[in-house]
């Protein structure tokens, strides 16, 4: 028969089984035998010091990992991440379990001494601890020791904050050798009206017209070149999120962020930084639905560069949406709305009160643009892709100006603003400015200060493919190609004028692109509207680790006035459109993310004069 202090009865009952739960629940959060068994060591910090040292060989979950890797399912910073993950957790459970044990002891003693202060000696006590209490005091305890742990950052040592830990960092770098070698023939007087455009009006009277500002086209170039980017993501959380990224070049050219070793004042000059990305964007919950504003990546698939430059970054409003329709069968589309010029408040005036006098009007600048497509997977690693797009870029054809009197460089005519402020070369131009002829001007003989802007008006309509055959995984075949016909082209805009003479001083006559004559005379109009090109590439899909590779040829045909010059591929060429072609190249990894290119792309003009150019690059890339 057992005596029991009725007193102390309830307090006894609450300490013991605190202290058998707490026994039990040391295990239960990760401690070994060897420290369950252990004795305690004194300890000088606040809370006990978990030790760093690792187990002499990985466990059952590192090797499976580790063989993931080595058969390619699993990237290795995928696998490195995972390994962080549970060392972070077992780091966390050894805590939760030497807090549990310390609160054990604790408890043990408070009881002991409770037990001995209550009763009477020779009192008896039998303790009976359900079993639901004791995995209930086994979660609470886990729960406290881990909401600690994520409170006071000590479940991971040296892990960043929670916000921090949505902002994600990246970077890439790039040497290049780029060498420009023309052949002879070439016409050594293109014309290079994006020189005149960007700047002040030519005069392009009699005694300067020889002059005027021309492309180099017989003089080879050997440039070392560098790329640099660096970038942040960040997760805003609910559906948004941000990104910035800045990046080298040494103009605001959309189409290079290239910066010559040498150049912009050379001797060792510092070079620019540009805001290259600057956006927000929205995800519907659960949906494939994306929506973007600020300056972002191209949100059009595009597989090649016939159209646009690969880098090129749009400035605007777009939203992108995919959907699985059946099995293995993805539809896409996007939409989006871009200005390509806003016109400045303090627009350029004229002193003459016959121009019109006060601010020039608006002409803003928009390109909007749908395209929608659909994605065929006929075997985990081969997949077919189509889409077709509509542009039209509004207000980029040049107008003529109403009549004025130009006196010099510093007077404005009203279709000033018409001019393409950036181009590269291709597109077919006339002037703009209906200049007045009369004695001031030697009735049109001296001071005839002139602009240039497109002929053609554009509206391409593209139509993309891409064949990806993996049978040969992870090698693969990949076909590429893309056709591009400009909707609004109208021939009749570039018959006028097909007479003798160059450059004429007439808005409206199409001043580019007309084949010569026996007899030195321009003769007509032979730029076209549309382009293809077709590409093969053989090896891996991405370069990313050592003795990855790919190589690749294709041919490129694009016609003048098939799509606007500015936008597209800078390299083919030298730039912009009127160019047909071959070009071949390669690429093999060096290291994780380190990996070396060489292309040779060579070109010619389809219209008007000779011009050729080849071009070898030679490449060393890397990412972060």
């Amino acid at each position: 028969m057992f005596e029991i202090n009725p007193g102390a009865r309830r307090r006894t009952l609450r300490l013991a089984v605190s202290l058998a739960a707490l026994s039990c629940a040391a295990p239960a959060l990760g401690q070994t035998a060897d420290q369950a068994g252990a004795p305690e060591k004194k300890v000088e910090s606040k809370r006990p010091k978990v030790s760093d040292a690792r187990p002499t060989s990985p466990n059952a979950t590192v090797n499976l990992l580790n063989l993931m890797v080595k058969r390619k399912l699993l990237s290795e910073d995928e696998a490195q991440s995972l390994i962080k993950q549970a060392e972070d957790e077992a780091y966390v459970s050894r805590q939760a379990s030497r807090d549990a044990s310390s609160k054990a002891d604790e408890a043990a003693k408070a009881a002991t001494a409770a037990a001995a202060a209550a009763n009477p000696p020779g009192t008896r006590h039998v303790t009976y601890v359900p079993e639901i209490v004791k995995r209930q005091l086994r979660e609470d305890i886990k729960k406290e020791v881990m909401a600690k742990a994520e409170k006071e950052n000590w479940a991971s040592p040296g892990k960043y904050p929670e916000w921090a830990q949505r902002i994600r960092f990246y970077g890439d770098f790039r040497a290049r050798y780029h060498g420009s070698f023309f052949p002879t023939g070439n016409d050594p007087f293109l014309p290079n009206f994006n020189a005149v455009n960007s700047g002040s009006p030519y005069n392009v009277s009699d005694d300067n017209i020889n002059q005027f500002p021309s492309y180099n086209t017989y003089q080879n170039r050997n440039q070392v070149r560098l790329r640099a980017r660096l970038g942040m993501d960040a997760d805003l959380t609910n559906g948004f999120a941000a990104g910035l990224r800045i990046a080298t070049g040494e103009s605001n050219s959309p189409v290079s962020t290239n910066q010559t070793l040498g150049g912009s004042g050379s001797n060792f000059s510092k070079y620019s930084i540009w805001l290259d990305r600057a956006f927000l964007k929205y995800q519907l919950p659960n949906q494939d639905v994306v929506a973007s504003v600020g300056r972002f990546d191209n949100p059009f698939w595009s597989p090649t560069d016939l159209v646009w430059y690969r880098e090129l970054g749009f400035d605007g409003f777009a939203v992108q949406a995919k959907q699985e329709v059946m099995p293995d069968i993805t539809a896409f589309g996007v939409l989006g709305a871009f200005p390509i010029y806003n016109t400045d408040f303090n627009v350029g005036t004229s002193s003459l009160s016959f121009n019109g006098g006060g601010k020039l009007p608006s002409h803003d600048k928009w390109l909007f643009g749908g395209q929608a497509g659909f994605a065929a997977r006929f075997d985990p690693v081969s997949e077919f892709r189509f889409g077709v797009a509509y542009y039209d870029f509004e207000n980029v054809q040049g107008q003529a100006s109403a009549p004025c009197f130009v006196l010099n460089a510093a007077d404005s005519c009203s279709s000033d603003l018409t001019r393409p402020l950036f181009a590269q070369k291709g597109n077919t131009y006339s002037a703009l400015r209906n200049i007045i002829s009369d004695s001031y001007n030697d009735f049109g003989t001296i001071t005839q200060f002139q602009y240039f802007g497109l002929v053609q008006k554009y509206r391409p309509v593209v139509a993309s493919a891409s064949l990806d055959l993996g049978e040969f995984h992870p090698f693969h075949i990949v076909l590429d190609g893309e056709f591009v016909w400009n909707s609004a082209f109208d021939r009749a805009l570039t018959v006028a004028g097909t007479g003798p003479g160059a450059l004429p001083n007439i808005p409206g006559v199409a001043l580019n692109n007309r084949a010569g004559t026996a007899n030195g005379a321009v003769g007509p109009f032979n730029g076209g509207d549309m382009g293809w090109m077709a590409r093969v590439t053989v090896g891996n899909r991405e370069i990313k680790h050592f003795a990855d590779w790919n190589v690749h040829v294709g041919y490129k045909y694009l016609e003048s006035d098939a799509t606007l010059d500015a936008f597209a591929d800078a390299d083919f060429g030298l730039g912009g459109t009127n160019l047909k072609g071959y070009f071949l190249g390669g690429n093999v990894g060096l290291s994780e993310n380190v990996w070396a290119t060489v292309r040779w792309l060579s070109a010619n003009n389809i219209a008007g004069s000779p011009y050729a150019v080849d071009v070898l690059l030679v490449d060393l890339n890397a990412k972060f």
